[in-house]
């Protein structure tokens, strides 16, 4: 049965239907706002998985490049593997859905968004976490939602949800976020510096905007929506419960006594295999349902003690930040390098100098974008102790370095001021907690330490939650047991006047407000903590690059001399990078970037350029060379590449000049005064008029 409902918010139709496409999923549905059109489905398979004790979801959202009317632009002309921003996009969907599914669900479960059509204007990953949502509420898989997404921008002060992409860039925030009918499940963005009330109130103006989007979905499901299949969790075992409980005694709360990390995962450990090794003969089939009770005893024993005593794992209080340490120029062939270090949290953070073609190009539906910032977040396995093969970034790492992407690029400074592509890279070396957030500080402090002039410092921390009942602890800088077994994750970036970047993600239904800015601003008090402790590692920018960065110069010149800075078939430019060393972009507007790796050179290369398009003006003196002798006529000199004229014999000298050969021979270096420009464009010049000038007036033109 085909069944469509249409939701109008701010000045935007939005419009969900099903029965009509892809109707062997378990849901699906079609998404649209004005030609922007995704198609999402949901399947769960029919048995379950007993050999598992996570999640079996997998999130793909796909853009298909007819979408756009365009063709795949890589060798195989379709479409590959899933985009950077494909995978920022899955991970969209994929967070607010995972917490919303019944415990111990264990059937194959996946969710494709598919981008059929893109208009530029309606942005297609919002539309799809509406689409995950209806299509799980259609389906018969058990899930408890409905949610729904909203973007979120504010333009000229004004609050605007689903705004267009063009006007996005009037905007001094873009959020998403993902709110229920009683509470905000999910946020990720960005900001240009505001304050904590503005996030807030965009916040819960998002929340209002989704209630229209969830009613329709609700609608929606009443009238085309299928009975739920029967779900079952399995039962705990109660008389294994209380053999593991007596067995266990307090050894496992003297584990916990631990405060680092890998000691207490060994005596952790330890537990679990003393249990186990008094159990196993009685239990011999029950390895896993031990494992998971001493895993609940320990979550029930350590949210406990930070409820009821307002004491953590590694003896903090909720407010207390760990241990700061840092160095800069760690690294010396880096352009900009820093170690920062935060408890068990540990990053090498660079800086890497480039220009023109070094920049990131990115072929989107939305059309080909540029990039002069890029972040790159890498975490091997031994940064927690661990073996596993390197296959390249996965969508995790991909996630945190897009959010301290968004975070440190609200600092950086303006192309024109500073013409450098710049790529940070940080290499997360130690990790318990907030990795993404140390990438953040660190990748601060080596953008000052490489001496790039950035607005302000800028720190990040992560919070969590421990929610039970009424009771609430809101904990600062997180530890990786913390997020594991707590119900939020809360991370906030920005300077000491702002926020620039924020991600939360919620794992019990929702927060309410209260819960929200408390976090909030105790997270700006964690902030304005950590950015000092950066102030007393590496205060400022340096005031010059290291000597080994290049050298970047900038200059425009008229956009119908390029093709003199060129030369045909490229002569001109490889001439100037042979003779000088220096690296030539030549931008169709006339934009020219010169880099080098020291200033001589850099300068060289400007002088060469700067010849090469000068227009000559009478009165003015150059230094050139003799090209040509017309016997009893005179001398040919060029003074500017592709640039010369005749002194005539009378203006060789002061005195009579019988033979040119008694002045001026072939190849000499001539200083020359124009004394006329015809109109068909042939010069006249004079070396008896230049004979008297200054070194300060003279072009080196050659």
């Amino acid at each position: 049965m085909f069944v469509q409902e249409t939701i109008e918010v701010g000045g935007k139709t939005i419009t969900i239907e099903t029965g009509k496409i892809a109707k062997q999923a378990s849901g699906s549905v079609i998404v649209k706002s004005g030609k922007s059109m995704v198609l999402v489905t949901a399947v769960a398979s029919s048995k379950g998985r007993e050999d598992i004790d996570f999640m079996p979801l997998t999130v793909d959202y796909q853009e298909k490049s007819y979408a756009a009317g365009k063709i795949p632009g890589n060798f195989f002309r379709r479409e590959g593997k899933l985009s950077e921003g494909e995978i920022l996009a899955s991970r969209l969907i994929d967070r607010p859905a995972r917490p919303l599914f019944p415990d111990g669900w264990n059937y194959e479960t996946q969710i494709i968004a598919t981008v059929l059509s893109h208009d530029g204007e309606n942005c297609t990953y919002t539309l799809s976490q509406i689409g995950a949502s209806a299509a799980l509420m259609l389906s018969d898989i058990p899930w408890n939602g409905p949610v729904a997404g909203v973007q979120i921008g504010r333009i000229d002060g004004k609050l605007v949800a689903y705004p267009s992409i063009s006007s996005m860039a009037e905007s001094d925030m873009d959020l998403n976020l993902v709110a229920s009918k009683d509470a905000i499940v999910m946020v990720e963005g960005e900001l240009n510096n505001l304050s904590e009330d503005e996030l807030l109130e965009a916040l819960y103006f998002g929340h209002d905007s989704a209630q229209a989007v969830i009613e329709a979905q609700l609608k929606l499901q009443k009238l085309a929506g299928k009975i739920k299949r029967d779900f079952i969790p399995k039962k705990t075992d109660e008389e294994l419960k209380t053999r593991v409980i007596d067995t266990v005694g307090d050894s496992l709360e003297k584990a916990l006594l631990n405060t680092e990390k890998l000691d207490r995962y060994k005596a952790i450990d330890s537990v679990h295999d003393q249990v186990w090794e008094a159990l196993s003969e009685e239990y011999p089939d029950k390895k896993s349902a031990v494992s998971s009770i001493i895993n609940h005893m320990k979550y029930d024993l350590v949210r406990g003690k930070i409820i009821k005593e307002n004491k953590r794992l590694d003896n903090r209080t909720t407010t207390d930040i760990r241990p700061i340490t840092g160095e800069t120029s760690l690294l010396p062939m880096a352009h900009g390098s820093a170690l920062f270090t935060r408890g068990e949290t540990q990053s090498i953070v660079t800086t890497t100098l480039g220009f023109g073609m070094d920049n990131q190009k990115l072929d989107l539906l939305t059309g080909e974008e540029f990039r002069s910032f890029m972040l790159h977040y890498n975490f091997p396995p031994f940064s927690v102790g661990e073996t596993k093969p390197l296959r390249g970034p996965g969508r995790r790492e991909i996630g945190h370095g897009h959010l301290a992407y968004r975070a440190i690029s609200k600092v950086l400074p303006d192309i024109e001021e500073f013409p450098y592509v710049i790529r940070i890279v940080s290499e997360i070396t130690e990790s318990n907690g907030s990795s993404s957030m140390a990438t953040v500080c660190g990748g601060s402090m080596s953008l000052m330490d490489c001496g790039v002039p950035i607005k302000a410092p800028v720190a990040g921390i992560a919070m969590g939650l421990i929610k039970e009942g009424d009771e609430f602890a809101v904990l600062s800088d997180i530890l990786g047991d913390e997020d594991h077994l707590g119900d939020m994750d809360f991370k906030v970036a920005g300077t000491e006047s702002g926020i620039n970047a924020v991600q939360m993600d919620i794992k019990i239904d929702g927060i309410n407000r209260e819960i929200m800015k408390k976090a909030l601003y105790q997270a700006r008090d964690g902030r304005l903590h950590i950015l000092g402790k950066m102030a007393e590692i590496i205060p400022e920018s340096r005031k010059k690059l290291v000597s080994h960065a290049p050298r970047v110069t900038s200059i425009m010149i008229n956009p119908d001399k390029i093709r003199d800075v060129i030369g045909p078939g490229g002569k001109m430019i490889r001439a100037i990078t042979e003779n000088t060393g220096a690296k030539i972009d030549v931008d169709d507007s006339g934009k020219i970037l010169i880099a080098a790796n020291d200033d001589e050179k850099a300068s060289a290369a400007l002088q060469f350029i700067q010849n090469l398009t000068r227009d000559p003006k009478t009165g003015e003196i150059y230094k050139g060379i003799a090209r040509r002798i017309i016997d009893k006529v005179g001398v040919v000199v060029e003074f500017l590449p592709g640039n010369d004229g005749l002194v005539h014999i009378s203006e060789l000298d002061n005195k009579f000049v019988n033979s040119i050969d008694e002045v001026v021979k072939l190849g000499d270096s001539v200083v020359v005064k124009i004394t006329d420009i015809e109109r068909g464009g042939k010069i006249k010049l004079s070396r008896k008029q230049a004979l008297e000038a200054q070194e300060s007036e003279i072009i080196h033109g050659i």
